[in-house]
This record gives structure tokens, C-alpha cells and sequence, in this order.
């Protein structure tokens, strides 16, 4: 089945206030084009996190979830009707967006773990057809695969689930939230506790972002996290945790090859390749459990 693609993803729009793109539509895509999913219950083993990755920044805080997770809905679905009009968004009957859409659902039921916000989420999943490697969650659950980072990476079941789990954990940590809420207090010179008096300002910046979350840049320790989080996701789910290691190889390989897309925003190197390794061993035991289920 062929599926348009461009040289470059869909652009994202400029920033428009107010835009109702979604409801003008009636709402999230219909349900013969949309991918919507309930967040299941998580399996009743072992719960505990095998990962350590300490507690969410409580910077967070400063920025309302309710917002974010609204504008990004909104920014998730204008995208979707650019993928539209160009003909490069895959239907729903593509191979490559079943096996997607496949995978997705077996790592949602261990998302809430990290997130009890998931119980509010409405995941979708997508596919659009650009030569770019890249894919992302936005807060809310909303998944985009571009086909190059599938063709050029030649990837396994296993390593797209690594990066689906890698790029869901930015959003089940709330990685955006706290990037947002740090810039702009940084910006509007203010101390924590002017911060936390002034949680209406940050709040309508999260009412306003324009096309920032598909911008935004993680600092290191927010790609650890994702990392870690969303090994364990994948081994929980029943993917091999070593897929991990061959992942970030291959994104490596593809930095000098075009990958820019994904790569300026998710830097590869020997720090990262050694501390997924060091880490493989605490998710060993949940992928071989999950593979006997």
C-alpha cells in the first residue's frame, strides 16, 4: 500500500489564539480515522518500577496539565488535517500503522504507573509520510510516526517499541509541562515562590504555545528519563530491553545521513548506549515474565 511522502514532515502551523480546529470538526477524528484508546488497567505484576529515575520535577506544577494536554490535542489534530490535505496521513488499514497501532496497545497498560493521569487520556496513534526520521507523544497521549524513521532505520518490532515507550515517557513524566514551566519563569525573571503566586500567568502560556511542543528540547536528564521509562514500558509489554541498545546504534549511524529531525532534538552517543546497557539487567526479569504470559 503506498503512502505519499514528502521530503520534508508536514510544517507545522503558526501559531493562531484561539484555534478550534478539533471542534470544528466535531471533536477528535472520526472513529474510522482516529486511533483512540482507553487506558487499560495495569497487570497486576510487578508493579514496583524496576528503573530508577527519582520523582517528576515539581516545576511542573506551575504549568495546569488540563491546559497542556488541551493545546496539544489541538496542535495534534491540525497536524493531522496538513498530513490530510497533502495525502501523506497513512489509512488506517497500512501496514506499517497496524503494527503500530499494535504495539501501542501493548504498552498503554502499563503506562499509568508513571502517570495517573492516563486514566484521562485518549491515546491516539498516526502515521504520516515523510522522509524524516522522527516520531513523538504529545502530552495527552497523542503518537506520531513519521515512515522514514520505520524505512531509513529498517526498524524491528522491537526497537519501535523503544521508541514509542522512549517518546510516551516524555509525556507520562511530563517532561513538556516542566520544560515550559522553567523557560517561562526564567524569562519573566521570577523566584519559586513568585512563581507559585503567579500560577495563572504560566497558565494561560500553557493555553498559547503555538507549535513549541513539537519543538521543545529535552534537557539530558529528561532524555534519561524517557529512556528508562520507556525500556521498562517495552519489556513490560513483552519487547526485548536489548533492542534499546540496537535502537540508539542505528540513530547514531543515521546522524550523519539526514536523521536531523529527531536526532537535534534526541542526541545519541557512547553515554547514552552505556547507560541503557547498565540498565538492560533490571528489565531482564520483567520481559522474560511478560514473554511467558
Amino acid at each position: 500500500m503506498s503512502l505519499r511522502t514528502t521530503d520534508h514532515p508536514t510544517p507545522p502551523l503558526r501559531p493562531e489564539v484561539g484555534c478550534h480546529c478539533c471542534a470544528a470538526r466535531g471533536g477528535i477524528w472520526p472513529a474510522r480515522r482516529a486511533f483512540v484508546l482507553a487506558a487499560a488497567g495495569a497487570a497486576a505484576w510487578p508493579a514496583a518500577a524496576q528503573v530508577d529515575v527519582g520523582g517528576a520535577s515539581g516545576m511542573r506544577r506551575l504549568v495546569p496539565a488540563e491546559q497542556l494536554e488541551t493545546s496539544a490535542t489541538q496542535q495534534y489534530g491540525q497536524l493531522l488535517a496538513q498530513a490530510r490535505a497533502q495525502r501523506a496521513l497513512a489509512p488506517d488499514d497500512h501496514p506499517q500503522l497496524v503494527k503500530l497501532r499494535a504495539i501501542a496497545r501493548r504498552l498503554i497498560p502499563f503506562a499509568a504507573q508513571w502517570n495517573p493521569r492516563v486514566a484521562q487520556w485518549r491515546w491516539e496513534v498516526n502515521l504520516i509520510g515523510s522522509k524524516e526520521i522522527n516520531a513523538f507523544c504529545m502530552p495527552g497521549g497523542k503518537i506520531a510516526f513519521y515512515t522514514g524513521i520505520l524505512d531509513r532505520l529498517q526498524l524491528t518490532d522491537d526497537e519501535i517499541a523503544m521508541v514509542m515507550g522512549h517518546e510516551m515517557a516524555h509525556a507520562l513524566r511530563e517532561h513538556a509541562r516542566s520544560r515550559i514551566a522553567k523557560s517561562q519563569a526564567t524569562s519573566i525573571g521570577l523566584s519559586l515562590g513568585a512563581q507559585l503566586l503567579g500560577l495563572g500567568e504560566l497558565g494561560n502560556v500553557a493555553a498559547n504555545l503555538g507549535t513549541q511542543l513539537l519543538t521543545l528540547k529535552y534537557s539530558r536528564g529528561d532524555e534519561t528519563e524517557a529512556d528508562l521509562v520507556g525500556l521498562e514500558l517495552a519489556a513490560r509489554a513483552g519487547y526485548n530491553p536489548q533492542a534499546a541498545v540496537s535502537l540508539w546504534r542505528k540513530m547514531g549511524e543515521a546522524t550523519g545521513n539526514g536523521g536531523i529531525g529527531f536526532l537535534s532534538t534526541h542526541p545519541t552517543g557512547p553515554d547514552r548506549i552505556r547507560e541503557l546497557e547498565a540498565n538492560v539487567p533490571r528489565v531482564e526479569g520483567l520481559y522474560q515474565q511478560a514473554r511467558q504470559r
